[in-house]
């Protein structure tokens, strides 16, 4: 076990994992000083509505088929055995407790870092846990003097990673129209959703 170890945690709800975010993982893998970047399959996110979300297991299932292989990637399904709604922090703190050697950092995109004032003890969040931040379209911050407030004691560090602009929306869509979207999936993530006929109706 590598001591000190840089652990960026990816959290979201993967619904389906898709090449924008293997992609923006293999980036921050590359090209930071991240040794691993792990996934975090989150059950439930506190904004967002759940009855869209496929089962966790199946989430969770094809992150591993999406990453398998990659020794620098890794799946957790750490949210599911903690209280739902689950809330950043709380992951963090337990994760913390379980490897205390590992140094943790958060990885979201733009506009999830102008939301951090409606997160749960965002200012106890940033001054623990650096954050890395990949561009995304159209993120624009808000003028909010409590968001102010908690960036100014933030660690951010913006990561000059490509703009993706693949969402899980998306695809769900185009598989509901009944198109080809091979394109944006891993193959046997693919293959295993037109198995389930995931997202079909």
């Amino acid at each position: 076990m590598i001591s000190n170890k840089k652990i960026g945690l990816f959290f979201g709800s993967f619904n389906p994992v898709h090449l924008g975010h293997t992609a923006i993982a293999g980036y921050m893998a590359e090209y930071t000083d991240l040794h691993q970047i792990w996934f975090v399959v989150s059950p439930q996110n506190p904004l967002k509505k759940k009855e869209t979300l496929l089962p966790d297991r199946d989430r969770l299932y094809m992150v591993e088929l999406a990453i398998e292989g990659n020794d620098k990637f890794r799946a957790s399904d750490i949210e599911f055995r903690l209280p739902a709604p689950s809330y950043t922090i709380d992951t963090l703190t337990y994760l913390k407790e379980k490897y205390p050697d590992y140094e943790f950092c958060l990885i979201m995109g733009e506009d999830n870092l102008y939301t951090l004032h409606k997160w749960k003890n965002a200012e106890e969040l940033v001054k623990k846990y650096p954050i890395y931040v990949y561009p995304r379209k159209d993120s624009v911050r808000p003028s909010n003097p409590m968001l102010d407030e908690i960036l100014k004691k933030a660690e951010v560090t913006f990561v000059n990673a490509p703009l993706m602009e693949i969402s899980g929306t998306f695809i769900r869509q185009g598989i509901r129209e009944k198109r080809d979207m091979s394109y944006f999936l891993h193959p046997a993530v693919w293959k295993y959703i037109r198995e389930m006929h995931f997202y079909e109706k």
